[in-house]
C-alpha cells in the first residue's frame, strides 16, 4: 500500500484528487506545512483498530522512524535508478559520490527495516516512486531531454532529497527520545547532512543553506524544502542582536541561518516525498 492510499485512510484531507496534477501540486507545495490533520501520520499501523488520534500518541517513536524509512526507500531507489541510467557517465566526481551514497542509504533502509520489526511493528512497504513528478522531470533522460539538462536535474533533485532528509530527521528527534533508535537516528541524521552538503559542492553551492535560498538551478516547487530556514532566533534568543556576533561578523544574519538547520514536519516532509510517489502504485 502506498503511502498516499495509507493518508487517505486517515485523514479527510487528501494530498491529491483525480482532478489534480502533480504539476499543480508543485504550485501549492508551501501550503501543505500548514495541513496540521497530515502531522505523524503512523505509516504502517493501519490494521490497528485504534483511532488514528490514539496510534499517534502510543506509538510515536514507531511513526517516526515509518517516515524515516519511507524518505530512505525513496532516495535509495533514486541513486540506484541514477547509476543505472548512464547519465552520470562522464561526471566522474557525482558518480562515485552516488555509488557510495547508494550504499549508505541501503544500510539505512535495512537498519530501519529491522529496528521496525525488532519493535514488533511492520515497515511500511515500499512505494513505487515516480521521480518524474508526472513528467515534470526526466532526471534519467528516459524521455530524451539530453544527458547535460538531465544530469542537472539529477543534482538538483539529489540535493532537495538529502536536504529534506535531514531536516525530516530532525523533526522527529523529539518522538524518538527515551527510545534506543534515537543514537542510531542521530548518526544517520549526520551523514545525511554529509550527502546534502556534497551534492551541494558538486552542484557549485555552499555546502550549507543560507536562509532560506535553494540555491542556483533549484526548481522553484523545492521552496519547501528551504522554507523556515530564515529563522534567526535559537532557544528565545534573537542572534542577530547579539554585541559580539555584530562585532565579528560582517553579516550576521547569513551567518546566523547557515549555523543552524531548522527542522520540518512530518506532514512537510510527506508532502515533499508524496511528489514522487505513485499513487496508483
Amino acid at each position: 500500500m502506498s503511502i498516499i492510499k495509507l493518508l487517505d485512510e486517515f485523514t479527510s484531507e487528501k494530498l491529491t484528487t483525480k482532478s489534480s496534477s502533480r504539476r499543480e501540486m508543485f504550485g501549492t507545495l508551501s501550503s501543505f506545512g500548514k495541513k496540521a490533520a497530515l502531522a505523524a501520520i503512523p505509516f504502517g499501523l493501519a490494521s490497528n483498530k485504534m483511532n488514528a488520534a490514539s496510534m499517534f500518541q502510543e506509538n510515536s517513536a514507531v511513526d517516526a522512524l515509518q517516515l524515516a524509512l519511507t524518505l530512505e526507500y525513496l532516495e535509495a531507489e533514486f541513486y540506484v535508478k541514477a547509476l543505472e541510467s548512464g547519465v552520470l557517465d562522464g561526471y566522474a566526481r557525482a558518480e562515485a559520490a552516488y555509488m557510495q551514497i547508494s550504499k549508505h542509504e541501503t544500510a539505512h533502509v535495512d537498519f530501519l527495516k529491522a529496528g521496525l520489526e525488532g519493535a514488533g511493528a511492520t515497515p511500511v512497504d515500499k512505494p513505487t516512486f515516480d521521480f518524474t513528478a508526472g513528467g515534470a522531470f526526466d532526471p534519467f533522460n528516459e524521455g530524451g531531454i539530453g544527458q547535460e539538462t538531465a544530469y542537472a536535474q539529477l543534482l538538483a533533485l539529489a540535493q532537495a532529497f538529502e536536504d529534506t532528509g535531514v531536516r525530516a530527521y530532525k523533526g522527529q528527534a523529539a518522538n524518538l527520545m527515551g527510545t534506543p533508535f534515537l543514537e542510531p537516528a542521530l548518526q544517520i541524521h549526520s551523514v545525511e547532512a554529509r550527502h546534502a552538503s556534497e551534492i551541494r559542492r558538486i552542484r557549485g553551492l555552499d555546502g550549507w543553506i543560507t536562509t532560506n535560498m535553494r540555491g542556483d538551478g533549484m526548481p522553484e516547487a523545492t521552496q519547501a524544502v528551504y522554507d523556515g530556514e530564515e529563522n534567526v532566533t535559537q532557544g528565545g534568543v534573537n542572534l542577530t542582536t547579539l554585541t559580539y556576533a555584530n562585532e565579528i561578523v560582517g553579516d550576521i544574519t547569513t551567518a546566523v541561518t547557515q549555523a543552524f538547520d531548522e527542522p520540518i514536519s512530518g506532514d512537510t516532509a510527506v508532502a515533499i516525498a508524496s511528489l514522487f510517489i505513485d499513487s496508483e502504485g
